[in-house]
């Protein structure tokens, strides 16, 4: 199964607004960390943000913070709202898609049951178990530590 790169670094955000609880991280500062676009950041935390995951404040000190403890966020809730909208394969759309073997297809229900078994794994961590450690609060990530596209944290 492969997670889109918005899954991808929502969790790698998450995981750093975890290190730093008490505090609020901008796009700016996220997306600078990351190497992503501030844009693309932002979009990030506000699907996390609509989702009641993360609370964000516009402003001087303003930023993102987690919306409850890292303990009380699982992994697959944040995976299902990310990847809301992303169906597995075509036929899992909430159209159809335009799959030909639809009627007799025997492959549709064991992926079905696969995306079910990894969501249920990942249900079973949450934020707390993947924060990234402590740093100081405003000490960025950096040299081999930093979270860019390259790097794959998991």
């Amino acid at each position: 199964m492969r997670l889109t790169s918005f899954t991808d670094f929502g969790l790698r955000a998450l995981m750093r607004i975890a290190s730093a609880p008490e505090k609020a991280f901008s796009s700016a500062e996220l997306a600078d960390e990351f190497g992503l676009s501030r844009n693309h950041l932002a979009k990030i935390l506000s699907a996390l943000a609509q989702a009641g995951i993360v609370t964000t404040r516009r402003g001087t000190g303003g930023g993102a913070t987690l919306a409850r403890p890292p303990s009380d966020i699982k992994l697959g809730d944040v995976v299902r709202v990310l990847e809301f909208g992303q169906p597995l394969v075509e036929c899992f759309a909430a159209s159809g898609g335009d799959c030909t073997i639809s009627g007799c297809c025997r492959l549709k229900t064991r992926l079905r049951s696969a995306e079910t078994a990894f969501l249920a794994d990942l249900d079973r961590s949450t934020l707390a178990d993947v924060a990234l450690p402590s740093l100081a609060a405003d000490e960025p990530l950096s040299g081999t530590d930093r979270l860019s596209p390259a790097r794959n944290v998991a």
